[in-house]
């Protein structure tokens, strides 16, 4: 079983890269971030056969999860409990056979001291609630996407340059912390104890030939599946494309007998 996560910085300007990648890479599910719109090529997506659920935003935000038409989807939610008033397209929760699949575009919080920030922090709370419950119920889940969350020093080329950056600020990393520690574990540190593995590098000159990057795309997967998982990996290749988005996918291997 082959899972992996893509913030694609729109799905419009992507969809050829993503179509391209897909038939490379043949992932089983394949989870986005930040579509930038409502309207999704899903038709396009099923002529390879794949089966969309989308929870689209017009010209901002948005997440889609692409699964093998061989897979039976059985349950599928896109609200985050705990405000109502949230209407940001930024979560996707799909259950397939007995394993939950959340799909996130965690906030971005920046600049930090404003509502954003404080956005960000009040919706990395609800995330907790929500994998809490699901600890507690002994659900096999695993939550993936762009966290907007770089967890250690070792996760970006200049700690320096991220001092005071929402992504980097000690209270966010606290709450993601938090969430691990429901027992949940970052699927590729648990295999990779290396720096200078990135997911997403700035479009401005020399970031991306100078790998000045930072790794904000992660899973975070329950103990069940933490047993089963054989690699996790950054596909750096599609980052080199023409026109490429700023993150690159993340791939996250397991055993097909969680399923």
């Amino acid at each position: 079983m082959k899972c992996a996560i893509w913030n694609v910085n729109s799905i419009k300007a992507r969809k050829d890269h993503v179509l391209k990648w897909l038939e490379e890479e043949s992932p089983h599910i394949l989870m986005i971030q930040e579509l930038k719109g409502t309207e999704f090529p899903e038709k396009d997506f099923e002529t390879i056969g794949y089966k969309s659920h989308v929870k689209g935003q017009k010209a901002y935000n948005g997440v889609a999860t692409l699964f093998k038409n061989t897979l039976d989807v059985v349950k599928h939610s896109d609200v985050l409990e705990g405000d109502d008033l949230d209407e940001q397209a930024r979560f996707l929760e799909t259950e397939v056979d007995g394993v939950t699949f959340i799909n996130i575009y965690l906030p971005n919080g920046n600049p930090a001291g404003t509502e954003k920030y404080d956005y960000k922090l009040s919706w990395m709370d609800r995330l907790y609630e929500r994998a809490k419950t699901l600890r507690e119920k002994r659900v096999n889940f695993l939550i993936g996407g762009d966290f907007n969350v770089i967890p250690e020093n070792r996760d970006c080329y200049d700690p320096k340059a991220w001092e005071g950056d929402a992504l980097f600020l000690p209270t966010t990393r606290e709450k993601f912390e938090k969430i691990k520690n429901l027992g949940l574990y970052d699927a590729f540190r648990m295999l990779n104890n290396e720096s200078g593995q990135y997911s997403f590098w700035d479009y401005q000159a020399g970031c991306w030939p100078q790998n000045k990057g930072i790794r904000i795309d992660h899973f975070l997967v329950s103990p069940a599946i933490a047993d089963k998982v054989s690699s996790c990996r950054i596909d750096a290749g599609p980052r080199a494309w023409e026109k490429p988005s700023d993150h690159t996918p993340v791939i996250l291997e397991f055993e097909d007998v969680i399923l």
